[in-house]
């Protein structure tokens, strides 16, 4: 009998052994799946944000490439006629100029 009862203890102590074993990985298991949720959620907001900086560079790409062709448009002799002409009133020898009566 006294072997039996050792028998019983040791079965005992070994389920026991395994409940916990199997508790510990289940808790692991849990903890790693949360953790990678959490960095596919980054990952995605990253993405997200990665996006909307190229478009975002882009557009400025974009604005510099109008501010370049402005700034060869500026240094034009068209350029410079219109503005004496829209801002000073000022005309060539030979041109007439009509203005309208109010």
């Amino acid at each position: 009998m006294a072997m039996t009862k050792t028998r019983r203890a040791l079965k005992r102590k070994k389920r026991l052994e395994l409940r916990i074993i199997t508790f510990t990985v289940l808790c692991l298991l849990v903890v790693v799946s949360f953790g990678e949720m959490q960095l596919k959620q980054k990952n995605e907001a990253y993405q997200r944000q990665e996006e909307e900086l190229m478009a975002q560079l882009e557009k400025e790409e974009q604005r510099a490439r109008e501010i370049e062709e402005l700034k060869k448009y500026v240094q034009t002799k068209k350029y410079v006629e219109e503005v004496a002409k829209e801002r000073l009133g000022l005309v060539y020898e030979d041109e007439i100029l009509f203005k309208a009566v109010e």
